[in-house]
């Protein structure tokens, strides 16, 4: 008996082809991707309903209890449209993040205009960098939102187009206390201030802790519903915070913003390398130089 089993093994494992391989690494990557986008979501306590139904379902069927056998049987049939409704914020985000592919290396053409555009843009970080200090020694309250890929054409609509070159004065301006558009998002598109007092959907991360704010929560919505690089000034503590991909990067100088900035917004991958090297040594210097003093201004 034990020989047949073994004999049967081995003639399962012989059988077994580099395209069967393939096949369960491939469904094996999708199970994984799956779990990393449920995982801490509403999504993941939906699935433990949906796994719970099934094995109410299974006890039902195997006791043979016809009634609650047929009634979750008709639960079940019409169960992958209620999947569709159910997990339509989880969808929607998955499909915007396979929709981000980069597709610029297709691109052949005006490459001098390229270079003119990364000139003008790196000149705007460095004026969004220093508007930013400026603001966060005043303590007066920001949130700019530079868009990047995911087009923010809904977002820009609840709020007023500006579309104006970047000055330090005119950022000043749109965020200063008795401004019409300080309460809301500055959206920034190629360099240039788009629209200002835009609204943003707020984060559904339920563990955001109690002390950030309105702003916070609205910049790490925006970063978790687009590929959208996000900047909070905080108007308590005057703390510059980056969001970035549903995170937060807390308690940076405007150098390290404008580092964090170029690394994440300018194309060249050769400038992106060496601004994450940069970013990293200023922020490693910060920490070692005034360890005490940041550990005091994120917990505020």
């Amino acid at each position: 008996m034990f020989s047949q089993n073994l004999y049967d093994f081995t003639g399962i494992i012989r059988s077994i082809t580099f395209f069967d391989i393939l096949d369960i690494l491939l469904v094996a990557v999708l199970v994984y991707q799956l779990i990393k986008l449920l995982r801490e979501t509403r999504a993941m306590q939906l699935m433990k309903g949906i796994v719970g139904i099934l094995l109410f379902y299974f006890i039902a069927n195997t006791l043979e209890l016809k009634t609650i056998s047929f009634l979750l049987k008709s639960v079940l049939q019409v169960g992958l449209l209620a999947l569709l409704v159910l997990f339509q914020p989880e969808l929607r985000k998955a499909l915007e993040h396979m929709g981000r592919s980069d597709f610029s290396s297709l691109n052949f053409f005006s490459q001098q205009n390229e270079v003119k555009d990364v000139v003008m843009l790196k000149k705007a970080i460095n004026i969004f960098a220093e508007a930013c200090g400026i603001l966060s020694k005043k303590k007066t309250g920001a949130l700019i939102v530079f868009e990047r890929k995911t087009k923010l054409g809904e977002i820009i609509k609840t709020g007023t187009v500006v579309d104006a070159t970047p000055s330090v004065e005119l950022i000043g301006n749109l965020f200063f206390v008795n401004s019409p558009l300080h309460d809301g998002a500055m959206i920034v598109r190629d360099g240039r201030i788009y629209a200002g007092g835009c609204f943003l959907p707020l984060s559904e991360n339920y563990t955001i802790s109690n002390e950030l704010g309105t702003r916070h929560r609205s910049a790490l919505g925006m970063s978790e519903n687009s590929d959208a690089v996000v900047v909070v000034v905080s108007e308590e503590t005057g703390v510059i915070t980056v969001a970035q991909n549903g995170r937060l990067i807390r308690g940076l100088t405007p150098e390290q913003l404008a580092s964090k900035l170029r690394s994440e917004l300018i194309v060249s991958d050769q400038d992106k390398q060496s601004n994450k090297k940069n970013f990293s040594r200023t922020k490693k210097n910060k920490n070692n130089n005034n360890n005490n003093n940041i550990g005091k201004e994120e917990t505020k």
